[in-house]
């Protein structure tokens, strides 16, 4: 995708298959001739980072977004995106989200985003989805997301921010985000655990892993409350 006062002016669409069961076939026969489109097929299971750097790094556009399986767009979400990118400068931009329930419905809920996020915001809290992220390439290729034993995304952001300065929100519902209990984050302890590996991972000691932890916690039980 390429960037000038807001617009897309091409869109490329790169699809990893980690072993999908729920007849992608019939998709990809649908799409076997537009050049727009691409599918790959991993050999053997990647898992969720793993397939996503590698969809990246078969991109060709100068930004890529990221679009879990399960989840939905808002058909004016880039548009508004690049927009926000063209006004900002902000090397990553993300938005807010409604959340649905396993079947697709909506629950009604929804979970915003600050307009300017900052390292240090994001340090106490990720705000950041990561079907709702916009940002360059060349960026998710140096930071490419790592240690699926934890959130790899949150990690990738802390480093994109740590490196790149503020990233943009725009406050509005533009994901639909589906909620799970089989997914990878569905067990809230589990979650809690790879919150508190990615401090580690990047590099933070005991005693100040405990203390983000706590305010993530914080976090989020607030963040739920209110949505």
């Amino acid at each position: 995708q390429q960037v000038g006062r807001g617009s897309v002016q091409e869109l490329e669409v790169v699809v990893i298959d980690d072993g999908s069961t729920d007849g992608l076939e019939k998709v990809e026969q649908r799409f076997s001739g537009d050049r727009r489109v691409h599918f790959y097929h991993n050999e053997v299971r990647l898992g969720a980072a793993k397939s996503r750097n590698r969809g990246v790094l078969r991109a060709r556009g100068k930004y890529v977004a990221f679009l879990d399986a399960d989840d939905i767009w808002a058909p004016d979400k880039l548009k508004k995106q690049f927009a926000r990118i063209y006004e900002t400068g902000a090397v990553l931009c993300c938005t807010g989200r409604e959340l649905m329930n396993p079947d697709g419905t909506l629950t009604g809920r929804v979970i915003g985003v600050k307009q300017t996020i900052s390292y240090r915001d994001l340090l106490w809290h990720n705000q950041i989805n990561c079907s709702s992220v916009v940002l360059p390439t060349e960026v998710a290729r140096k930071y490419p997301m790592i240690h699926e034993d934890s959130h790899e995304d949150y990690i990738t952001w802390m480093q994109v921010l740590r490196s790149y300065g503020e990233a943009a929100g725009i406050d509005e519902p533009l994901l639909k985000y589906r909620l799970s209990q089989t997914g990878k984050s569905g067990s809230k302890f589990k979650s809690a655990a790879m919150t508190y590996r990615a401090y580690r991972y990047m590099g933070f000691g005991t005693v100040k892993s405990v203390l983000l932890f706590i305010s993530y916690a914080l976090h989020g039980i607030w963040k739920y409350w209110r949505a």
